[in-house]
C-alpha cells in the first residue's frame, strides 16, 4: 500500500511539473538542439530563392575583424510545411511571415518558446519587395540580435563555471572582477596589466589600466598608441626586437557601444609580433573607471594559426561583458535592440504543437 501510495503521489508530482506554466512556457522544456551561431530559416520556397535573397546575404555576411573570411552563422532553412515539432527544437529561429495583412515591416520575438535556451525572431511583412528592403537595411540588427543571444548564453555558462584563480588575481590588482574561461591557466603580471593565455596560447586574455584625461582617450588613433606601448613593454617575442604591436590600422574597427548601461570602447582588428610570423585577431573593451580616474582595458586575442577563429574570438568577447568596475553590480544580460519587440507567444505555440498531437 505505501508503494502504491509513493508511486501515485510521483506520478501527480509529474504531472503538476509538466502542466505548471511561468508565462505560458512549461516548466519542463525540452533542451534546445543546434550549434552556436547556427541559425534556422523558416521560409518558403518564393522569399527563400528570390533573386535578392536578402536576408541569406545578411546571415552570409563575414565576421569583422578575423584575418580570413568566417560568416557569421551557420545557415539552415525549412520550409513552413516541414516546420514540425523536431525543427521547433533549434536554438536560434527566423520566421519569415508575409501577409498582405500586414501594413509595414517590423521585427518580433520570443525566447524559451518550444525549447530552452532558445530565441525566435519573427518578420512580418506585407510584400516581398518590401521586406528584402527592410532586411536589407536593419541587416545588423538581424547580426547583433542573435550574436547577443549566443553571447548572453556563454555569460551564463561563465556566471556557473570560470576561472576562479583569475577574478581573484584581477580583484587584488585591479579592484575589479571578471569571468574569463577556465581554459587560461597561466598568467603574467605586469605594471597595472595582467596577461593570461590557456596552455597551447590560443585563448588569451590582457587587463590594463591608465589614467583618464579627456574625451580624446577614445579615438582609434589613441587606442592603438597606447595599446602598441602597453604590449610592447608587456608581451615580448621569442628574440630580441620582437613584440606585439597592432595590425595595419586600416583593418581596426572601433565603435562606441554600452556595457553594465554604460559608455565603453569597443575595438576589433588584427595584431601581429614584430619581427616574427605570429599573428591573429584582437577584440578589446575601454571602459571608464569614475570612481578611481582610470581606463580599463580588458582584451581577448587568439593565436590559432591554419585554424578558424571565429568561435573563439567571440568566447572572449562575450566573457569581456562581464567586467565589473568597482562598485559596480554583476552583469546582467545583454540588452537586445530597442527595434524589435518581445512577445509571449509561447503559450500559443504549444497549444499549436499539443493539436499536431
Amino acid at each position: 500500500m505505501k508503494r502504491f501510495a509513493f508511486y501515485l503521489s510521483f506520478a501527480l508530482m509529474v504531472l503538476v511539473l509538466a502542466s505548471c506554466h511561468k508565462d505560458g512556457k512549461s516548466i519542463v522544456t525540452p533542451v534546445s538542439s543546434g550549434r552556436p551561431y547556427e541559425v534556422l530559416v523558416v521560409a518558403d520556397d518564393k522569399c527563400w530563392n528570390s533573386p535578392d535573397s536578402a536576408l541569406f546575404h545578411v546571415l552570409d555576411t563575414d565576421v569583422p575583424g578575423l584575418p580570413q573570411p568566417e560568416r557569421s552563422f551557420r545557415i539552415s532553412r525549412v520550409r513552413p510545411d516541414y516546420f514540425d515539432r523536431t525543427m521547433r527544437l533549434f536554438r536560434n529561429i527566423i520566421i519569415i511571415d508575409i501577409q498582405d495583412i500586414y501594413t509595414q515591416t517590423k521585427f518580433k520575438y520570443t525566447r524559451d518558446a518550444y525549447s530552452s535556451p532558445q530565441m525566435i525572431m519573427t518578420i512580418q511583412s506585407p510584400s516581398q519587395q518590401e521586406f528584402a528592403e527592410y532586411v536589407a537595411k536593419n541587416g545588423q540588427v538581424i547580426i547583433d540580435f542573435f550574436t547577443r543571444a549566443e553571447m548572453n548564453r556563454e555569460v551564463k555558462l561563465l556566471e556557473k563555471k570560470h576561472n576562479e584563480t583569475l577574478s581573484t588575481k584581477v580583484q587584488s590588482l585591479f579592484d575589479c572582477d571578471i569571468w574569463m574561461p577556465v581554459e587560461l591557466s597561466s598568467y603574467k603580471v605586469g605594471q597595472q596589466f595582467l596577461w593570461a593565455s590557456s596552455n597551447l596560447n590560443d585563448l588569451n586574455f590582457v587587463i590594463y589600466s591608465y589614467p583618464y584625461t579627456s574625451k580624446e582617450t577614445f579615438t582609434k588613433a589613441y587606442f592603438i598608441e597606447k595599446r602598441d606601448s602597453v604590449m610592447k613593454a608587456n608581451i615580448p617575442g621569442s628574440k630580441e626586437g620582437m613584440y606585439m604591436v597592432t595590425a595595419d590600422s586600416i583593418f581596426v574597427d572601433a565603435r562606441n557601444i554600452a556595457v553594465q548601461g554604460d559608455y565603453a570602447y569597443e575595438v576589433r582588428g588584427l595584431w601581429e609580433m614584430e619581427n616574427d610570423a605570429m599573428g591573429g585577431p584582437f577584440v578589446s573593451h575601454a571602459r571608464v573607471d569614475r570612481a578611481n580616474g582610470r581606463v580599463i582595458v580588458v582584451e581577448g586575442f587568439v593565436y590559432n594559426p591554419g585554424k578558424l577563429k571565429r568561435d573563439q574570438i567571440r568566447k572572449l568577447n562575450a566573457a569581456l561583458y562581464t567586467l565589473k568596475l568597482p562598485q559596480e553590480k554583476e552583469v546582467g544580460e545583454l540588452p537586445v535592440d530597442n527595434q524589435i519587440t518581445e512577445e509571449n507567444v509561447a503559450k500559443d505555440n504549444e497549444q499549436q504543437t499539443n493539436k499536431e498531437k
